[in-house]
């Protein structure tokens, strides 16, 4: 199976950043988190974006904040997909990140999860994976089925409550 590449722009993404790597650890998905910077380390951050693919990775998942370029300049340095998570902060509070990760030019995409949506980020990667991982795409679906067993139970509790008015 191919790993997952996480990059962070800063260390201060790291508290949200985990979300993303405890889920893809929960599928049983190798996966390397480091910080790499488009604007303060371009040529490290280039080498790896080039090299991800020779070096194992299927996905790479960047977040960033402000100008969130990171995932713009891993897009433009390799053809595997890559995931932004735009991250709050700033004076938009994130939505300078979201548009700055959703705005990519024609030829270079960026799937683009909300706003600090690492969890989400793990799970688009989990499925892009899946496409040819029969095993993984199982996990998927497990998890879907669990999700809607919770629904469902909260649903019949809501009932009860209802009922009982």
């Amino acid at each position: 199976m191919k790993k997952v590449a996480i990059i962070m722009g800063s260390d201060s993404d790291w508290p949200v950043v985990k979300a993303a790597c405890n889920q893809l650890h929960e599928y049983g998905i190798e996966y390397e988190a480091h910080i790499l910077s488009a604007h303060r380390t371009p040529a490290a951050a280039a080498d790896f974006a080039r090299n991800a693919r020779a070096n194992g990775f299927g996905v790479v998942i960047c977040a960033a904040g402000m100008a969130a370029h990171l995932a713009g300049a891993f897009a433009a340095n390799c053809t595997l997909p890559v995931i932004g998570i735009p991250m709050k902060g700033g004076a938009m509070d994130g939505l300078d990140a979201l548009l700055a990760t959703v705005q990519m030019p024609s030829g270079i995409p960026v799937a683009t999860v909300a706003i600090g949506g690492a969890k989400n980020a793990a799970v688009l990667a989990t499925q892009i994976l899946a496409v040819s991982d029969d095993a993984l795409a199982a996990k998927l679906d497990a998890q879907r089925a669990e999700m809607e067993k919770q629904i469902a139970e909260k649903q019949a509790r809501l009932q009860k409550e209802l009922a009982a008015l």
